[in-house]
């Protein structure tokens, strides 16, 4: 149920998150999710990509530093309140979110929301016990 994420380290400056993306068009790299945080010295690019490891050498091989980590993909409706849900069955649970992003399934009018919380395994258990739809890489892949 753990989804691998790409976690890319860029410098901000002009033309650098475009050269990881033309990195990734070039190796036939199709993004299925992404997220970019900033400070004033870099960016952190996080992609959800159908094969992790291969990206990732693929980004190394062209100077990037990349990192792969886990996050967790919950379907939900998409109307006002489903994210609310979510995040209220962690905090009942006394799980501590570091970030999330979402995107909008347009076929099925729902989203999925891809969460990090600090303890991604009680995360995981939590949001199955609270009946949360917790989906798997394939699942994201696929669409």
């Amino acid at each position: 149920m753990k989804i691998k994420q790409l976690s890319i380290f860029l410098e901000n400056r002009k033309g650098r998150m475009k050269k990881a993306l033309d990195v990734l068009e070039k190796g036939g790299v199709s993004i299925r999710a992404l997220s970019i945080a900033d400070t004033s010295d870099f960016g952190i690019l996080r992609l959800i990509v159908p094969e992790p490891e291969n990206t990732k050498k693929l980004l190394e091989d062209n100077n990037f530093i990349v990192k792969i980590g886990e996050v967790i993909a919950v379907r939900m409706e998409d109307e006002p309140g489903s994210l609310g849900k979510i995040l209220g069955i962690l905090d009942e649970d006394d799980i501590n979110l570091s970030y999330l992003y979402a995107f909008v399934e347009e076929k099925e009018n729902r989203a999925i929301v891809l969460l990090h919380p600090e303890q991604i395994d009680e995360g995981i258990e939590a949001l199955l016990a609270g009946g949360a739809e917790v989906i798997s890489a394939d699942d994201i892949y696929s669409l």
